[in-house]
């Protein structure tokens, strides 16, 4: 059975169904990973073991008698502790204590294609109070640690299922991305992480059905491999009339990027964007992976790509600004329960987003068109670059994990010694979700003090087989299967 510990989810799932494994072996397998390893790192916030282990035995009957279906038939996977996402289950929406008693009633875009597709769930997993940050940590449960170096953060959002997927406690999870909630943690955890494009992957909030966008978000998966990335994003993609930007595409299958060709692609190289403070040892360690390309016959050019009208503080706190607009209404749907988060519980989250939260209060129209116009002008840039270049390339995030904040207030407040925003300011990747481009984190390798490095792919709009063919070619090219087993699996723990 270890050897299933860091097998993709496809190859348990083809196992299943081949009858070579069951899925109740499955499942006490990974169970007992995380009885002995999560306390460690903190991937995991809330278990079911008794109700997975009657989700195993079921499908253990529906394989025996020759009805099993789905691409993720038989896997064990867990939920992110954001947004509702497992009816009947409890959840704190980020570690709030306030709200810890709110109980989820439906299903998020992930966890219903991943049910629909015969996964089974095991729990949830850590993130920081409303998703608003770019590190994991909350005052409820605390910080989650990357397994490479255990500690340090795990990056956020979605750190907890980007842990639990590098530490082999699951072979799957789920990701939400609002600013690069699936791609930072994927790259400091040293895993894949999607984000798809405006459009293709149902995201329909009620009452405000365009809540989303501002900036865009986007459900995913937390993968250690190319394959599962596309198989996710295969169940995942359908067209939603309730979703005012979902586009009907038709049924498309992502796992045919893999493999495809990439010979004669242009890509543009930004160590930073023209604009971010970026660790050199990480900007050197992804130029040297992005040269790598060449190896499948790309042509890799750096790139100019500069906003130098604006700071790089100016736009993370543009960012910080749009997200705040959702988490408000959030906030003030609580308060309308009887739970006033800023007046009655301040302890129960950060100063940060107690900040922002009472400046959306402040702001005008004029500050929206403001941001809206900062975001225009990075859309415009981006397609500027995409005239004479087929992908960008870039670290995804400036520097490597901090410490894990014994007061539970982890954050990033300089690179090379000098200021940056500290929610967001340290990640190459919000300017996706201003702009809705699909962009995926890939492993690049890693820095002298043992974190992983990301390498962020990012494709034109829509060209999500183009960003998956990439990040199959340089899985192909550079390898990183083995890391797991030779930089997690003997850890202290």
């Amino acid at each position: 059975m270890e050897s299933i510990t860091y097998m993709s989810a496809s190859a348990i799932q083809r196992k299943i169904m081949a009858k070579e494994i069951s899925p109740i072996e499955v499942m006490d397998h990974f169970i007992n990973r995380i009885e002995k390893r999560n306390a460690s790192i903190n991937a995991l916030v809330d278990v079911d073991f008794e109700g997975a282990r009657a989700q195993a035995k079921e499908a253990e009957r529906t394989l025996m008698a020759g009805n099993a279906k789905g691409a993720f038939f038989g896997i064990p996977t867990a939920a992110k502790d954001f947004t509702p996402v497992l009816p009947g289950w409890k959840g704190t929406c980020g570690g709030i204590p306030a709200v810890k008693d709110t109980v989820d009633v439906c299903h998020s875009t992930y966890t219903k294609a991943m049910v629909d597709a015969g996964a089974l769930f095991v729990g949830k997993t850590n993130a920081p109070s409303l998703a608003f940050r770019g590190t994991c940590d909350n005052k409820l449960y605390g910080a989650t640690s990357t397994p490479f170096k255990v500690g340090y953060n795990s990056g956020g959002s979605s750190g907890g299922s980007a842990a639990a997927v590098a530490d082999g406690l699951l072979p799957i999870a789920e990701g939400t991305d609002g600013g690069g909630s699936i791609r930072i943690p994927a790259a400091w955890c040293g895993i894949v992480g999607y984000k798809p494009s405006l459009g293709l992957v149902s995201n329909s909030p009620r009452p405000d059905g365009f809540g989303t966008s501002h900036p865009f978000c986007f459900d995913g998966a937390q993968t250690r491999t190319i394959e599962d990335a596309a198989r996710a994003l295969t169940e995942m993609a359908y067209y939603d009339p309730r979703d005012p930007f979902s586009i009907d595409w038709g049924k498309i299958d992502f796992t045919e990027a893999l493999g495809a060709p990439i010979e004669g692609k242009r890509i543009a190289f930004t160590p930073d964007f023209g604009l971010y403070e970026v660790d050199p040892e990480v900007a050197a360690i992804v130029e040297r992976a992005a040269k790598r390309f060449e190896e499948a016959g790309a042509i890799v050019n750096r790139l100019d790509f500069s906003l130098k009208s604006r700071t790089h503080i100016e736009l993370a706190e543009a960012w910080c600004q749009m997200v705040s607009i959702v988490n408000s209404e959030s906030i003030l749907a609580w308060k309308d329960q009887g739970i006033d988060l800023i007046k009655d519980y301040p302890e129960d989250i950060s100063p940060e987003l107690i900040y922002w939260t009472l400046d959306s209060y402040r702001r005008s129209y004029r500050d929206l068109i403001r941001n809206d116009t900062i975001r225009t002008e990075v859309f415009d840039a981006m397609q500027n670059a995409f005239e004479k270049f087929d992908f960008i390339v870039s670290p995804t995030n400036a520097c490597n994990p901090p410490a894990n904040d014994p007061n539970r207030n982890t954050l990033v407040r300089e690179v090379n010694g000098k200021p940056v925003e500290p929610l967001i300011g340290w990640c190459l990747t919000y300017f996706c979700n201003f702009t809705g481009h699909p962009a995926i984190s890939v492993p690049a390798g890693f820095a002298k003090d043992g974190s992983p490095v990301g390498m962020q792919i990012i494709g034109q709009r829509y060209n999500d087989k183009g960003v998956l063919s990439m990040g199959s070619a340089f899985e192909e090219i550079q390898p990183w299967a083995h890391i797991y087993d030779e930089r997690v699996e003997n850890r202290k723990l």
